[in-house]
C-alpha cells in the first residue's frame, strides 16, 4: 500500500520511507539488520498472518520479546493490521505479564517459545494467534493457533491489506510499571503519537543520514521518539543491547561504533556515560541529546555540556499520558547554584497552563498544578472509565464545549520568560513540623553536593512531626561522606526544617525497568 503524501498513520511513517528509502538500513541491533524494504516486508506479512488468524482493527497484541530487530517488525506488524501493540516486558514474572495481558485481552501475542510455555497456560482469555520467534528451542503445544516469525514474516501480504484504521485508533497501550496494585494501561492514538512525533522532526530535525539510538525499552514511552521519528526521516534506528543500557564504558563504545547522531534517554544513564568520558568531542558525530524522565541534576548537565560541546542539548518533558507537552532547549548560561533547568514551554499543537490551589489560573511566579490539552493527550486507561474521569477533566479554562484536559499531578511555576520550573509531584508534597514541603527542593540542594554521585529522598510517617525526611544518597567513587556533612550541606541551602532528620549512605538507590530511581522501595524499606 502506497504511504499518502502527509502520514496520519504511524506505521505510513515506515512505508514512506521504504517507498523513498528502500535499501537503506532501518534497524539494527547486536549485528542484525534490516533495510526499510525489508523491515516494511516483514512487518506486512506479520500484519497478514494477525488478519488471517482474525485480528481485527482495535484489538490488542502483546509483544513479549528482547529487544531485537523481530520486535520492531512486531510492532509495525501489529500496526499495520490495524490493531494496537501491547509492549510487554520479558524479564517480568509471568504472573505478572498474566494480569497486563488478561486485562487488555490480548487478541495475538508475538514471543519466544520459553516465554510462550511460562505464559499462555496463565492466561483466562482465549488468544487468535501465536507467533513464535525461531530461535531453536522446541516448541510446545499450548492448545492456541500458532505460527513462527520467520513464516509469517517471510510471506507476501496483498496489496489490498488495509485495516480501515483513521488516526483516533489506538497504536499502543503502555501499562505502568508501579510495584502496588494493578497496572493501569494508558492508551496512546496514531494522532498521540504522531503529533509528537511530528514537532520532534522540526524541532530537533531528522533526515536519513542520521542515526537514532534506542535506549529505552518498548515499555517505557521514550521508545516512541526513537522508533518513529527516526521512520519519519528514513534514518537508522540502533537498538542498544539491554546488558548495555547502564554500563557507562559500554554505551561510550556504542555511540562511537555506531556513529550516532541522535540519542535519547533518562538522565540517569548519561551519567553514566560521562564516567568514562574524560576530554572533550569524544562523539563528533553526535550532534543532538535529548533527556527525559526524571529531573537532570545541574552539576551533572554542566558537565555533560563540557563534554559535548558541539551537540545541542534538549530536555523534554511530560507524562506518558501526554507523550511529550512542554520542552526546553538547553542554551545559554546554566544556572549557577542548586536550581535546575526548566521543563520549558509548550510543543507545538499543545497547550498547558497550571491550576493554583483554590482554582485560578497560575501566573508569573506562581505554583500550580499542570493542565495539558492538545494533539498528544491519551484517550483515558484501558477498562478504567473512573479513573479516567479523575484526571481526564473539563477544561477549567473554557465554558462548555471547551473539551477535555489531563491534570499531570505535577506542580509548576511560570517564570516571567514564559518557561515553566519543574518543582515535584503533587504527591511529593509533604507536611513536617507544620511546613509544607517539597522532597524535590531536598533532592535538588542534594545532588548539587560535588562528593555525591546520586540522591533520593523519601518521607516516613512520624507520631510528631507528621512525617520524617529520610535521604539515601551514594557517594561518588572513593569519596569519604557522613551523614553529617550532608545534613550540614543541606543546612547552608535550605532552611532547618527542611534538612533530613536521617541520612542513609548507600551504594546505588535502587531503579525501576526505565532507569527512573524507585521512591516505592525506599519508601517499602522505610516502612518494614
Amino acid at each position: 500500500m502506497a504511504a499518502p503524501g502527509r502520514p496520519y498513520l504511524l506505521h505510513q511513517l515506515l512505508e514512506r520511507a521504504a517507498l523513498t528509502y528502500p535499501d537503506h538500513e532501518a534497524v539494527r541491533c547486536d549485528g542484525a539488520s534490516l533495510s526499510y524494504a525489508e523491515l516494511d516486508g516483514a512487518a506486512g506479512g506479520l500484519a497478514h498472518a494477525l488478519r488471517a488468524a482474525g485480528v481485527r482493527r482495535g484489538d490488542r497484541v502483546g509483544i513479549c520479546l528482547p529487544k531485537s530487530v523481530e520486535a520492531i517488525a512486531g510492532v509495525y506488524g501489529t500496526l499495520k493490521a490495524g490493531a494496537a501493540y501491547v509492549p510487554l516486558d520479558h524479564k517480568t514474572p509471568a504472573r505478572r505479564l498474566a494480569v497486563v495481558a488478561d486485562d487488555c485481552e490480548l487478541a495475538a501475542l508475538i514471543t519466544t517459545p520459553v516465554l510462550a510455555a511460562a505464559l499462555v497456560p496463565l492466561l483466562t482469555g482465549g488468544l487468535k494467534l501465536l507467533v513464535l520467534l525461531d530461535d531453536g528451542t522446541e516448541r510446545v503445544d499450548l492448545g492456541v493457533p500458532t505460527t513462527t516469525y520467520s513464516a509469517a514474516a517471510a510471506a507476501a501480504a496483498p496489496a489490498s491489506l488495509d485495516a480501515g484504521t483513521i488516526d483516533e485508533d489506538l497504536a499502543y497501550v503502555l501499562y505502568t510499571s508501579g510495584s502496588t496494585g494493578t497496572p493501569k494501561g494508558v492508551m496512546l492514538t496514531h494522532r498521540n503519537a504522531l503529533t509528537f512525533v511530528e514537532w520532534c522532526a522540526d524541532a530537533i530535525g531528522v533526515d536519513h543520514r542520521d542515526r537514532f539510538s534506542n535506549h529505552a525499552p518498548l515499555t517505557f514511552d521514550l521508545s516512541v521518539f526513537d522508533l518513529y521519528v527516526a521512520a519519519y526521516g528514513g534514518a537508522t534506528l540502533v537498538l542498544v543491547p539491554e546488558d548495555h543500557a547502564y554500563f557507562g564504558s559500554a554505551l561510550a563504545t556504542l555511540i562511537d561504533r555506531e556513529r550516532i547522531t541522535v540519542w535519547y534517554s533518562v538522565p540517569s544513564a548519561l551519567v553514566l556515560l560521562m564516567k568514562t568520558l574524560e576530554e572533550p568531542g569524544a562523539f563528533p558525530a553526535l550532534r543532538a541529546v535529548v533527556f527525559a524522565g526524571e529531573v537532570f541534576p545541574t552539576k551533572h548537565l554542566r558537565r555533560l555540556r563540557g563534554l559535548l560541546p558541539d551537540a545541542a542539548l534538549w530536555n523534554l518533558y511530560g507524562p506518558t499520558e501526554t507523550n511529550v507537552c512542554t520542552f526546553y532547549r538547553v542554551d545559554g548560561d546554566l544556572p549557577p547554584d542548586d536550581r535546575t533547568i526548566p521543563i520549558g514551554r509548550a510543543c507545538a499543537n499543545t497547550d498547558v497552563f497550571a491550576i493554583r490551589a483554590d482554582g485560578a489560573v497560575a501566573g508569573v511566579d506562581e505554583e500550580g498544578e499542570l493542565h495539558v490539552r492538545g494533539g498528544t493527550v491519551m484517550k483515558g486507561y484501558w477498562g478504567r472509565p473512573e479513573t479516567t474521569a479523575e484526571v481526564l477533566i473539563p477544561d477549567p479554562t473554557s465554558g462548555p464545549g471547551g473539551g477535555l484536559v489531563y491534570r499531570t499531578g505535577d506542580l509548576v511555576r511560570l517564570r516571567a520568560d514564559g518557561d515553566y520550573d519543574f518543582l515535584g509531584r503533587r504527591d511529593h508534597q509533604i507536611k513536617s513540623r507544620g511546613y509544607r514541603i517539597e522532597l524535590g527542593d531536598i533532592e535538588a540542594a542534594l545532588q548539587a553536593h560535588q562528593g555525591l554521585a546520586d540522591a533520593a529522598v523519601v518521607a516516613v510517617p512520624h507520631e510528631r512531626w507528621g512525617n520524617e525526611i529520610v535521604a539515601y544518597v551514594v557517594p561518588v567513587e572513593g569519596a569519604a561522606l557522613s551523614a553529617t556533612a550532608v545534613k550540614r550541606h543541606v543546612l547552608e541551602r535550605l532552611p532547618r526544617y527542611m534538612v533530613p532528620g536521617r541520612v542513609e549512605v548507600v551504594a546505588e538507590l535502587p531503579r525501576t525497568l526505565t532507569g527512573k530511581i524507585d521512591r516505592t522501595r525506599l519508601a517499602k524499606v522505610e516502612e518494614a
